[in-house]
């Protein structure tokens, strides 16, 4: 029986498309619900087109029922990846899958996490910064923004004339190349 991935997704959907597109044809993993928060999310597009269940959350449900977890519980969820999901977990989320949620952040932590820390807000700190270095940090997650077990980290460097945008570019490369592997590897 393939494992279940259960993607948390609030935008785009960019990484999650590279997650749907690197399981697509694995005989062991597979996605099999996209959850956001988002009901404009194109998240939930890109995975109605591939042929994912899609779960669209609110605040109330999320934060103080049991709704969210006895749906990814029903669906036999092996593994939670959140893919560009700005919600901080809920405690009793994390509990009920215990080193079983996974995130992906465009620094690397501890530098550059935390609550607001996300996106180009954190490319803008870290160029504000002047960092030589950035990168990506895959880690668990656990009741605190950005504060969970790393799980691997990869960096790329940063020039004198790197702007935010440039740097999210090399993020970016770097998230699409590392993150689906790492999952990958904590499920086998």
């Amino acid at each position: 029986m393939k494992k279940k991935i259960v993607l948390f997704a609030s935008g785009e959907g960019t990484n999650a498309q590279r997650i749907i597109d690197y399981f697509k044809t694995s005989d062991q993993i597979a996605v099999t619900l996209v959850v956001s928060n988002k009901a404009g999310a194109n998240v939930l597009n890109r995975a109605k087109a591939a042929g994912i269940s899609t779960l669209l959350i609110d605040r109330a449900s999320f934060y103080d029922s049991d709704q969210t977890i006895t749906a990814l519980k029903s669906a036999g969820t092996d593994l939670i990846v959140l893919a560009g999901f700005l919600w901080m977990i809920p405690e009793s989320l994390v509990k009920a899958f215990p080193d079983k949620i996974i995130n992906i952040h465009p620094a690397l932590l501890p530098k550059f996490g935390g609550k607001g820390m996300y996106g180009m807000h954190v490319h803008r700190a870290v160029i504000g910064a002047k960092e030589k270095e950035s990168g990506i940090s895959i880690h668990y997650v656990n009741e605190h923004y950005d504060e969970g077990r790393i799980i691997s980290q990869h960096s790329c460097t940063i020039s004198e004339n790197d702007t935010p945008e440039l740097l999210a570019e090399k993020i970016h490369r770097l998230e699409y190349e590392f993150f689906p592997a790492a999952i990958e590897k904590a499920l086998l």
